[in-house]
């Protein structure tokens, strides 16, 4: 009787929780664009920027990091 234990790897984790706050930060940035604040360079919309990064980031260590059935 062998147990084969299955690890979950942190990053997956850590992937998700850059996922989710891409996605919390684009939403403000897309909310910045209908309602306009009066700061210095908000023409470059950087919470839509990074937001969307974070979410690219988040997905790729998802993917990477999901468990996999050993066969």
């Amino acid at each position: 009787m062998s147990e084969h234990k299955h690890f979950i790897s942190i990053w997956l984790f850590i992937g998700s929780l850059l996922l989710v706050y891409g996605l919390l930060i684009l939403g403000s940035g897309i909310y910045e664009l209908s309602h306009p604040l009066q700061k210095p360079l908000a023409e470059f919309h950087a919470p839509i920027w990074w937001g969307a990064l974070l979410i690219v980031l988040g997905v790729v260590y998802i993917l990477i990091f999901r468990p996999r059935r050993e066969k």
